[in-house]
């Protein structure tokens, strides 16, 4: 009996320790808060850099994962806007060659000197049929050459093959402008293309924006291969013409 009193005795003054206890913490309640707030305060200082770098560093990888994105979409459109220019110039090319080859009116090559052979023919169309300086003139659509001379009743053309010929010319897959020019001796050129641009065969050629006369768009054949390099960083392409220059007898204009 007399443990189990002492037993009770301890109990409750266990629990009369403990409500003093709680009584003293929550009557100094406004102290403790200030210490916490003091002590927040001491810790802002060290932790404001920190934070701030944390806060850069979430700035800097959003923009950066939003300029990749931009970059991304630039780069797609800037592939569709080529392709659809492409796309544009082969369906332009094919309507112009397309007319060029329904062309009614027709001339009839009546001299070709052994000596110029590869640079002027002589035709039997004049001013009276509508011809002037500077004309294109076809065979099955594709460039032959310009009227470099007129008369009443016949023209002088200069071929895409001789020396003196030089016209701008663009690469249809690449837009890459460039210079159409003969040697003389039967070859056309393409000239002034940037190096590095790597296997162009196939591609076709047309004219460039030159001139009133000169339309651009105009066929003049397709890039056959390489001729060479220059010391200055462009490169010189063979043309194979869409005319068969080795046998014009009639042409168009």
């Amino acid at each position: 009996m007399d443990s189990r009193k002492s037993i009770e005795w301890v109990h409750g003054l266990t629990a009369l320790i403990l409500g003093l206890f709680l009584l003293g913490v929550s009557s100094g309640l406004g102290i403790t808060k200030s210490i916490v707030d003091l002590w927040a305060a001491l810790l802002f200082i060290p932790e404001y850099p920190a934070a701030m770098l944390r806060d850069i560093y979430l700035d800097w990888r959003s923009w950066s994962r939003d300029r990749d994105n931009l970059r991304a979409e630039v780069i797609k459109l800037r592939a569709e806007n080529a392709d659809l220019r492409r796309e544009l110039s082969k369906i332009t090319n094919e309507q112009i060659l397309e007319l060029s080859k329904q062309n009614t009116n027709s001339a009839r090559v009546n001299l070709r000197a052994p000596m110029s052979w590869w640079n002027e023919i002589r035709i039997d169309r004049g001013s009276q049929d509508g011809l002037n300086l500077g004309m294109p003139i076809f065979q099955d659509g594709y460039l032959v050459g310009r009227v470099s001379n007129v008369s009443l009743m016949s023209s002088w053309v200069e071929l895409i093959t001789s020396s003196s010929f030089m016209i701008p010319a663009v690469i249809e897959d690449t837009r890459e402008l460039g210079v159409v020019a003969g040697d003389g001796e039967g070859n056309v050129l393409l000239k002034f293309i940037p190096a590095g641009h790597g296997l162009l065969s196939g591609m076709k050629v047309s004219t460039a924006m030159i001139g009133e006369q000169l339309a651009p768009g105009l066929p003049i054949g397709t890039i056959s291969g390489q001729a060479g390099n220059s010391a200055d960083g462009y490169t010189t392409y063979k043309i194979s013409p869409g005319a068969n220059l080795t046998r014009v007898y009639t042409v168009s204009y």
